[in-house]
C-alpha cells in the first residue's frame, strides 16, 4: 500500500508542471497582463466603451486568424488573405457605386444582401483557386498563395486605378442603403462585427470538434499520407480549408469597408502576417494538426488589445511595430518549446511499449517483496 501510494504521488507530481501550464496558457496570461498594465497606465483603457471599440478592431484580426487556422491545421499557409480582404471590399464598393451596363444604357444598383453575397463569392473563388493549385497541381502553399497575393491585389488596383471608393452609404431612392450597418450598428450594445466574429467562432469551433470534417482536418494536418491511406479525402479537405479562409477574409473586408465607409485597394496590406501571428500566439503548431479556435481568438485579442493600448498611451508607431514583433517572436519561441520537445519525448515512448512487459514485473516484484517481509515471522 505504501509503495503504491508513493508511486501515485510521484506520478501526480510529474503530471503537474508549472512550466507546462505557463506555456499552454500563455495567450490568456498575456491578455490579462496587457489589460492590467494598460489599465494602470491609462484610466480610459479599461472602460466598457473602449473595450467594445477594441473588440470591434479585434474582430478583423480574429476573422482572418480563424480562416488562417483552418489552413495551418491542414499543414498549409495562406498569404493571400490580406489581399482577399482588400479585393472583397473593392468589389463591394464597386457594386455600391453602381454597375453600368453600357449596352442597355442603364446602371444597376444591387441591394446590400446581393453585394454581400457577391463579395463573399469572390473570397470563396480566391480560396478555391488556391486550393486547386495546392491540392491538384501540387504547388507549394507558400508559393501559390504568395502568387495569389499579388494577383488579387493587382486586380483591386486595376479596378480602381489605385483610387479609393468613398461614400458607400448608398441612396434610399436606389434601394442600396444599409451597408454601414455592418460597421456602425450595435445589437444590445455590442458591435455587429463582434457578433459576427462570435458566430463564426462558434460555427468553426463546432466544425472542428464535433464533425467528421474536423477529424479529417486534424488527421490530414498531423500526417497527410497516413490520413490518405485511412480513407480521408485529403484533396477535398485541402480545397475546403482554403475556401473557408477566403470567405473569412471577405467577411473581414466587408466589415472593415463598412466601418471606414470606404473601400481602398490597399486595405488589408500585411494583414496576412497579423493573422498568422494570431494563430501562433494562440498556440497552434505551424507544422499542422494542432490548434483551436479558442486559442486563435485569444491570440487576436492579444494583438488587438496590445496595439490599441500602445496607441492610447501615446507610444510611437515605430515602437509599436517593435513591441508587436517581439511578442510574435516570443510566441514562436514558446511554440517551439511546446511542440519541439514532443518528438524527443515520443522516442522513449516507442521503446516503452516493449518494456511495458518488463515494466509490470517491477510492480509485481515490489508487491511480492512486501508480503515476504510481512510473512517472515510466520516463516
Amino acid at each position: 500500500m505504501t509503495t503504491t501510494t508513493t508511486t501515485a504521488i510521484i506520478q501526480s507530481r510529474k503530471k503537474f508542471s508549472l512550466t507546462k501550464v505557463l506555456i499552454e496558457g500563455r495567450a490568456f496570461l498575456a491578455l490579462i497582463l496587457i489589460i492590467v498594465v494598460f489599465s494602470l497606465l491609462s484610466p480610459n483603457y479599461f472602460t466598457i466603451e473602449n473595450l467594445l471599440i477594441m473588440a470591434s478592431h479585434v474582430a478583423i484580426y480574429a476573422l482572418l486568424g480563424m480562416g488562417m487556422l483552418m489552413v495551418i491545421l491542414n499543414g498549409g499557409i495562406d498569404l493571400s488573405v490580406g489581399s482577399t480582404l482588400g479585393f472583397s471590399a473593392i468589389i463591394a464598393g464597386y457594386l455600391m457605386q453602381g454597375v453600368p451596363l453600357n449596352i442597355f444604357g442603364v446602371t444597376l444598383f444591387p441591394s446590400v444582401p446581393v453585394v454581400v453575397v457577391l463579395s463573399l463569392g469572390v473570397g470563396a473563388l480566391v480560396g478555391f483557386v488556391n486550393g486547386i493549385l495546392i491540392s491538384r497541381f501540387k504547388v507549394a502553399p507558400f508559393v501559390a498563395t504568395l502568387g495569389m497575393l499579388y494577383v488579387v491585389r493587382g486586380f483591386a488596383l486595376l479596378m480602381t486605378n489605385g483610387l479609393t471608393y468613398n461614400n458607400l452609404a448608398g441612396k434610399p431612392e436606389l434601394g442600396n442603403t444599409g451597408f454601414e450597418w455592418l460597421g456602425f450598428n450595435r445589437v444590445l450594445g455590442i458591435p455587429i462585427g463582434v457578433l459576427i466574429m462570435a458566430v463564426i467562432a462558434l460555427i468553426l469551433g463546432y466544425v472542428l470538434s464535433r464533425t467528421i470534417f474536423g477529424r479529417w482536418l486534424y488527421a490530414s494536418g498531423g500526417n497527410e499520407r497516413a490520413a490518405e491511406l485511412s480513407g480521408v479525402p485529403v484533396k477535398r479537405v485541402k480545397i475546403w480549408v482554403y475556401v473557408i479562409s477566403g470567405v473569412c477574409a471577405s467577411i473581414a473586408g466587408l466589415i472593415l469597408a463598412s466601418t471606414l465607409t470606404s473601400a481602398s485597394p490597399t486595405a488589408g496590406n500585411t494583414y496576412e502576417l497579423t493573422a498568422i501571428a494570431a494563430v501562433v500566439i494562440g498556440g497552434a503548431a505551424l507544422t499542422g494538426g494542432r490548434g483551436t479556435i479558442r486559442g486563435t481568438l485569444l491570440g487576436a485579442f492579444v494583438i488587438g488589445f496590445l496595439s490599441d493600448g500602445l496607441v492610447i498611451v501615446g507610444v510611437s508607431a515605430y515602437w509599436q511595430m517593435v513591441l508587436v514583433g517581439a511578442v510574435i517572436v516570443i510566441a514562436v519561441l514558446l511554440n517551439t518549446l511546446q511542440y519541439g520537445r514532443r518528438p524527443k519525448a515520443a522516442a522513449p515512448s516507442t521503446p516503452a511499449a516493449p518494456p511495458s512487459t518488463p515494466a509490470a514485473p517491477p510492480t509485481l516484484a515490489a508487491t511480492t517483496a512486501t508480503p515476504p517481509s510481512g510473512q517472515a515471522p510466520s516463516a
